[in-house]
Order: C-alpha cells, then structure tokens, then sequence
C-alpha cells in the first residue's frame, strides 16, 4: 500500500511541478525580472517552504520526547542542504546527459550562480561554527543566529538589485509555452497566473505530503536512529520531488532557472533554518551531524570551485553523486 502511495504521490509532485514552472516563467516574464531572482527566490523559496515546516513543527511540538523531536529537527535542517548540495545536482545532470552527454556544458547565469554558492558557504560555514561553540555561549550562539536571518535578508537585496541589469544583458525570464489555465479560455492577466502558480503548489505540497508518508511507514524497516533517519529520509521525502521543477527546466535548456532552483533553496535552508536550529536546540556535534555538514561543505566547495573555473561540465557533478554516497556509507556505519 505505501508504495502505492509513492507512486500516486510522485505523480501529483511531477503534475505539479509542470503547472508551478510553467506559472513561474509567466509570472518572472510579466514582472520583468530576470531568470535568476526567478530561479533563486521565487522557486527555491516557494518549493522549499513545505519541508521548512517539517523541522518546524517537529521542534515545536509537543509530541514525542524533546531528545527525538530535536533530533528529527537538527536532522530535517541539514539534511535539507545536504541533499541539494549532492544528490539534486547528480540528478539534474543525470537527466540533460540524455540530451547533451556527460561531456556537454551547463550554461548557466555564472555571477548568479557564483552569488549563490558564495552566500551558501558563508552562512553554512557559520552555522557550523554555532554547532562547535559550548552551549553555554548563549550571547555568541544568539549573534550566530541573528547573523544568519539579516545575512538571507541582505542575500535578497543583493539578488534582486542584480536583476535590471541582467535582464538588460538578455537574461530576463521568459515562458517557454502559453499558460496553461488559457486553454481552457482564460486569459493571460496576473490573477490568472496566480491561481496557476498557487494550484500548483497546492499539489507539490499534496505531493510531498502523500510521498512524506509513504516513506515514514516504510522507514522502520531500516532500523536506524531517529537523527539518521531524518538526515537521510526526510530531506529525500520532502525536498527531492519538489526538485523535480530543476529537472523539469534543465530538459528544456533553462539551465539558469534550474540550478537558481537549487542554489537559492540552499541559501534558504542553510542560513533561516540554522538560524531556528541554533535558538531553539543544543545543536550540539554528533557523529551523523558532523558527517553530514563536512559532506555538504566539501560538495558545495567543490561547485563553487567549477563555477569559478568558467566551465561547468556534466561530469563535473559526478563528484556531488559521489558525496551523497560517501555521506550514505558513513551514516549507516555509524547509525
């Protein structure tokens, strides 16, 4: 049954995600933005914020004894650029190699691109340091923090100040195909495009919802730790089928939305969520949470180094496949 469940939910995401990225583009268009506020904030931030609630909710509940619910939580926070960091981008490329070759080029928006990473490293990095500070340094964990909400909100400034002149340089958003909701007769105004939008991620969150619980029942079978658990199976659960909408775009040559995609939701989740992590948990190292945040700092260090070469190759991201696997291996060794 709870694979059927996988498979009913897999289809609603994929459904989904076609409506979103196809009111996405209409919406980036008619605003006049370029493909990279589009990809980096509008995207990653509206796919992101359905599994931004599972860590929410599972340290602000009352359920369950509060050692479990913050582990599901610091697990559910970095398991989220973890996974975006490895396993989204082995399956992006996976998907244009059919097309392009392991020996094609992704030709993204590279200073786009490039902003993301930078920012990336920088809040990661910061929340790792709040993880090896004592916890009774409240003052100084507190500034971490604080550091890291009015760091995301200086990342937006940046990005959206960046986009006149991308779009001038050719850059700006553009909709591939009509909207969907004018075949059925409706026109293409702004309150259309909005109801598009908002249905289709009424079904990415259904989606998510239906593939979260299928896998939850199939989780006890594995027999690990609960932090284990939600390093490994939450973030899959939750932020992989709505990364459905990179794939989507990448098939199509919209490489700089479906990396902004990715890149702006690791952004996201590295630098508000730590922020909540870090206030409201010991966030306290732990061989899995140690693991964890070396593997995503080496694979988004790796990236940046690529990105900053010039040339971003399809094997390139061979090695942040290879990242997710170390990072499986380790974890179910020390699990």
């Amino acid at each position: 049954m709870e694979i059927l469940i996988l498979c009913i939910a897999l289809v609603v995401i994929l459904l989904g995600a076609e409506v979103f990225t196809n009111a996405l583009e209409h919406l980036g268009e008619r605003l006049g933005i370029s493909e990279g506020v589009t990809g980096s904030i509008f995207a990653a931030v509206g796919t992101a914020l359905p599994e931004t609630m599972v860590p929410i909710f599972a340290i602000l509940s009352s359920s369950g004894s509060l050692e479990v619910r913050h582990e599901v939580g610091v697990g559910a926070i970095l398991g989220a650029p973890l996974m975006l960091s490895t396993l989204a981008f082995i399956l992006m490329a996976g998907f244009a190699a059919k097309k392009r070759g392991w020996q094609g080029t992704f030709q993204p928006e590279m200073t786009g691109l490039t902003r993301d990473l930078t920012w990336f490293n920088y809040v990661f990095a910061l929340g790792v340091i709040a993880a090896l500070i004592p916890q009774d340094w409240t003052m100084v964990r507190g500034s971490i923090s604080l550091m890291l909400v009015l760091s995301y909100g200086l990342y937006l400034l940046v990005t959206i100040r960046a986009s006149a002149n991308l779009v001038d340089d050719g850059h700006g958003t553009e909709a591939d195909h009509p909207l969907y909701l004018t075949k059925i007769g409706l026109p293409t105004h702004m309150l259309v495009i909005l109801f598009q939008l908002g249905f289709g991620f009424i079904l990415i969150m259904l989606g998510a919802k239906g593939f979260v619980y299928g896998v939850e029942h199939l989780a006890p079978l594995l027999g690990i730790s609960a932090l284990a658990l939600s390093l490994l199976v939450i973030p899959l659960a939750t932020e992989l089928p709505e990364k459905v909408n990179s794939v989507l775009w990448i098939r199509r040559g919209r490489d700089t939305l479906a990396f902004g995609n990715i890149t702006g939701a690791m952004v996201f989740q590295g630098s508000l969520l730590p922020a909540l992590g870090i206030f409201l948990t010991p966030w306290s190292p732990k061989p899995e949470t140690i693991i964890g945040m070396a593997i995503t700092m080496l694979a988004a260090t790796y990236l940046s180094m690529v990105v900053r070469s010039g040339t971003v190759k399809l094997y390139h991201l061979l090695f942040n496949g290879l990242c997710y696997l170390i990072f499986l291996v380790a974890v179910l060794r020390v699990a």
